[in-house]
């Protein structure tokens, strides 16, 4: 699993906790609603100790177009929108995520990009 997070909008660390929180939850819900290839990769995930990858960006453009690839390769992805409440703008994206999927498949779309 990978989280793409929009470094431009200079959250907080708690913010950003938070975001990456919503992502990899809302994608093991997604996972487990979905077919049997999901399904099994999140089985996968699970028996290898839920990695979790957190890579930065700094474009909303360039967070959209990485999840619609993954989106088009057949990935589970989710985009995170912000309630508002706090630091950010209602329905600003804040990060975006792929997987649970072969990190070789997600490397492919999230490879180049650094490290939070």
């Amino acid at each position: 699993m990978v989280i793409i997070v929009r470094n431009d909008l200079e959250m907080g660390k708690g913010k950003i906790a938070a975001q990456v929180a919503h992502a990899a939850v809302s994608l093991v819900l997604d996972s487990l609603n979905d077919g049997r290839t999901w399904r099994e990769w999140l089985e996968r995930w699970l028996e290898v100790g839920q990695p979790k990858v957190v890579v930065k960006t700094n474009s909303l453009d360039d967070l959209l177009a990485r999840i619609e690839k993954a989106r088009i390769e057949g990935l589970p992805t989710h985009v995170i929108q912000d309630a508002g409440k706090t630091q950010i703008e209602p329905g600003t994206i804040t990060c975006g995520g792929i997987g649970p999927a072969p990190s070789e498949l997600i490397d492919r779309i999230t490879g180049d990009l650094k490290l939070l």
